[in-house]
C-alpha cells in the first residue's frame, strides 16, 4: 500500500523540506545514527539551493556551490527510531560576506516532535584560490528568503 505524503507545512520564516532516513542511517539499536542528522540536513538543503539554480557539479558548479562548513552544533532531544519521512526546517540567521548561519530543526513530518536542533556555519570558497570569497547577488537573493526576521 503506497501512502501519499503531504506536502511540508507553510512556515513564518525559512523553508521546511521532508527527507527520508534509510534503514542504513540506523545504529546498532535501531535508532538513528548520531552523524546521520547532518546528512539529512545535507539532504535538504542541496535540493533547494539546487532548484534555485545554485548546484556543485564537479567544474561546473554555480560558484556558491563551494563552501566550507565552518561549523555544526547540533542538540539531539528525542530519538529517531525508524525509517520513513522526517521534517527538515532549516532558515539562515545570518548571511555575511563570505560566511551564512543556518539554524535548523528537524521533526516528525506532523510537526509534533522535535528530534534535533542546532545549527551550520559555511563559508563560501573561491576554488582557485581555496580562500573566502563573497557570496554572489542571486545567492544573495535566495539567501534573503532564507532569513529569520528579527526582533
Amino acid at each position: 500500500m503506497s501512502h501519499a505524503l503531504a506536502d511540508p507545512p507553510a512556515v513564518d520564516f525559512g523553508h521546511v523540506a521532508h527527507t527520508t532516513v534509510h534503514f542504513d542511517d540506523l545504529d546498532a539499536l535501531g535508532v538513528l545514527h548520531n552523524a546521520r542528522y547532518a546528512v539529512l540536513l545535507e539532504r535538504a538543503l542541496t535540493p533547494y539551493w539546487a532548484e534555485r539554480g545554485v548546484a556543485f557539479q564537479g567544474a561546473r558548479s554555480a560558484p556558491d556551490a563551494v563552501h566550507a562548513v565552518r561549523e555544526f552544533a547540533i542538540t539531539y532531544r528525542a530519538p529517531i527510531t525508524a525509517t520513513g519521512p522526517v521534517a527538515v526546517h532549516f532558515w539562515l540567521e545570518r548571511l555575511g560576506t563570505s560566511s551564512a548561519e543556518y539554524a535548523f530543526q528537524i521533526r516528525s513530518v506532523d510537526g509534533t516532535t522535535v528530534y534535533a536542533e542546532g545549527r551550520r556555519a559555511i563559508v563560501r570558497i573561491d576554488p582557485a584560490t581555496m580562500r573566502p570569497a563573497p557570496w554572489t547577488d542571486a545567492a544573495r537573493a535566495v539567501g534573503a528568503t532564507l532569513l529569520r526576521p528579527q526582533g
